[in-house]
């Protein structure tokens, strides 16, 4: 399947709120990473965190 196309059906980011420090997920929700090549490689997953300290 051409890329382009998985990227239209899977995304390629996700944004998830935090609360109390954890991951604000549901009952049934996950974060999944799924590889659609033959010959998969290394890859590096950057976290970008926004928001407030608590302490300000």
């Amino acid at each position: 399947m051409p890329a382009h196309i998985k990227a239209s059906i899977f995304g390629s980011s996700v944004s998830i709120p935090l609360s109390s420090g954890k991951l604000a997920l549901g009952t049934w929700q996950g974060i999944y990473l799924g590889e659609h090549r033959d010959h998969g490689t290394q890859r590096n997953i950057v976290a970008t965190l926004q928001g407030l300290d608590k302490d300000v």
